[in-house]
């Protein structure tokens, strides 16, 4: 071979190997564009990492040393040259994130919980969101509504990631609204509708938890990787100070890149191993049925994490028991794309959540009144004014701080207990009693929409803190969510476990004890020998293979052009079901 061929050779193996380090939706390098982009290194960038990319007429905007890389502005064409560099492990787009109790917090047992003194005392969970604002609700002191304004807030630090304005102007601590309600699920002491006229009461998960707010989204309640990043960074260096123990991400956008690329869920990974639970939104897309996949594989990033606690939402048709409580079907189904995670790992209430909202200027006050809760549903003399102290919401945005709050419970009990104990113990012991289907109906479209019970809708069950409190069972191992694939040849599927995990170690933390026994409900028989989780049955479509091609990378669903169907189609499902809902 001569060293002209030799050389193409290789010139042609380090593009490919370059390629492999772009992620599919950056920019193309003949664009001309100028790309804001996440590059990580194989370690914390130092000068000279900095020049690699200066060196091809970047600029480096900020560093993102929790996932050893930095937020930088480069041109499109100069990507590729940057990929092919050893040092440099992935590039990928700045992309921008949503954030994505009157009856649910008994449903899930927090007010056995409550009676029995576990009110979240002493821990702090880091809410990553649109912002907190100072709610009467979230200050220390009595329940009294007479004394609402009295006290200090328990929101123990602020900081805001999301740039000013062109004129120097910051927006309020919760211009959108979504930050202050996820907030009052976790922590709410309910001092604006508690007392003897009172009819129902608005209180959170872990009462007297203390709240440290990380803004990453604008009035829109729309942000940037590179925020939540950088927040993330900043709740592992407050750790020790503040006691941050959990981060509620009650955000993400589609899961493009493998988790072991995605700079989020490097973000996500670091928190964890730095012993914070990261709890976060599975997403809103479980109606998506683009390639006749009926939702599945639609998990949010970084809900697509393995380590991370990943929520699906139900509802509780306005009842205290949970034996009528069905899946929203909004919500997002596993497994993940790319690595086909077993996603949610849990499900809580996340349907027409009442919790809380400051006054009528914020974005969901002006543009939805009709979620804002009158006095008379909560006061027994009150009028049908609008209180502009609660509004009711919608999403695995409202489910995720359920599930945050819960763990915030059992730090609490057991300051000892570990992120994974504390993930492993909430699926072990969440209720495993579903329905084999239910319908919903969309009040606005009147469309109706099916479910079914299965492991990639509900994940190990429906959370139940009170069962978790009392449960004793701990390991030291992982309790990273397993894979799942899919054997071509016999159509089967069978779970994959990291070895360094719980599942499956002993009869405590076996299949059928942290998933059920009636972990997928799809016609035909199941199969548990040799961890197959389907018969011969087709899975996904009732006699082709075509829901396979879609969920399983075979189809142009999931190429470099389609991922997640029509952008602005999805904006407008996502906020119509978190103003409101289903039946």
């Amino acid at each position: 071979m001569n060293r002209t061929m030799m050389s193409l050779l290789l010139f042609g193996s380090l593009l490919l190997a370059s390629q492999e380090k772009l992620a599919k939706d950056l920019p193309k390098g003949d664009s001309g564009q100028i790309a804001e982009v996440i590059v990580q290194f194989r370690q914390a960038p130092a000068g000279v990492h900095h020049r690699k990319v200066t060196g091809r007429g970047g600029h480096l905007r900020s560093v993102l040393t929790v996932v050893n890389g930095g937020l930088y502005s480069v041109p499109a064409s100069a990507l590729a040259a940057l990929a092919a560099d050893p040092e440099v492990l992935y590039i990928s787009p700045d992309r921008d994130v949503q954030g994505a109790l009157d009856y649910a917090t008994p449903t899930v047992g927090a007010d056995i919980a409550l009676r029995n003194g576990w009110d979240g005392t002493g821990v702090a969970v880091a809410v990553i969101d649109s912002g907190i604002t100072d709610h009467w609700d979230l200050r220390v002191g009595s329940d009294n509504p007479n004394n609402e304004r009295a006290g200090k807030s328990r929101v123990v630090y602020d900081q805001s990631f999301v740039p000013a304005k062109p004129n120097g102007a910051v927006s309020e601590k919760d211009a959108y609204g979504h930050g202050t309600h996820v907030a009052g699920i976790i922590a709410g002491n309910a001092s604006s509708s508690d007392g003897k006229n009172y009819t129902h009461n608005f209180r959170g998960m872990a009462r007297q938890a203390r709240l440290v707010n990380l803004r990453v989204l604008d009035e829109n309640g729309v942000g940037r990787d590179s925020y939540v990043i950088a927040a993330i960074q900043r709740a592992i260096q407050l750790k020790a100070l503040y006691n941050i123990r959990v981060i509620n991400l009650s955000l993400g956008r589609p899961a493009i890149d493998s988790y072991k690329a995605d700079p989020l869920c490097q973000a996500v990974e670091a928190a964890w191993k730095a012993g914070i639970v990261v709890v976060v939104a599975a997403g809103n897309d479980g109606r998506d049925n683009t390639g006749g996949r009926s939702g599945y594989g639609t998990i949010s990033a970084p809900g697509n994490d393995p380590y991370v606690i990943t929520v699906g939402a139900m509802k509780t048709l306005k009842s205290v028991s949970r034996a009528d409580d069905q899946i929203a079907s909004y919500s997002s189904k596993g497994p993940t794309f790319k690595d086909h995670i077993v996603k949610p790992d849990i499900v809580a209430p996340g349907n027409q959540i009442a919790s809380l909202l400051f006054n009528n200027d914020t974005w969901i006050g002006k543009q939805y009144p009709q979620n804002v809760i009158p006095y008379s549903y909560f006061q027994t003399t009150g009028s049908d004014t609008l209180s502009f102290c609660y509004a009711w919401l919608s999403g695995t945005s409202m489910a995720t701080p359920m599930v945050s709050g819960s763990a915030a419970l059992l730090i609490q009990q057991n300051p000892a207990i570990t992120p994974d104990q504390v993930k492993a113990r909430l699926m072990r012991t969440a209720s495993k009693s579903f329905p084999s289907y239910s319908t919903a109906t969309d009040p606005v479209t009147g469309q109706k929409y099916s479910s079914q019970y299965d492991i990639f809708t509900v994940g190990a069950g429906y959370l139940d803190v009170w069962a978790a409190l009392n449960d004793t069972a701990l390991s030291s191992k992982t309790a990273m969510s397993p894979s799942v694939i899919r054997d071509p040849a016999s159509g089967k599927f069978k779970l994959v476990k990291d070895a360094s995990a719980v599942w499956g170690d002993s009869v405590v933390w076996g299949d059928s004890v942290v998933w059920g026994d009636r972990l997928v409900l799809w016609s035909g028989s199941v199969v548990w020998g040799d961890s197959v989780v389907w018969g011969d049955s087709v899975v996904w479509g009732d006699a082709t293979a075509s829901g396979y091609s879609v969920v399983w990378g075979d189809s142009v669903v999931w190429g470099d052009s389609v991922v997640w169907g029509d952008a602005d189609k999805r904006m407008i499902e996502s906020k119509n079901i978190f103003m409101n809902g289903e039946k």
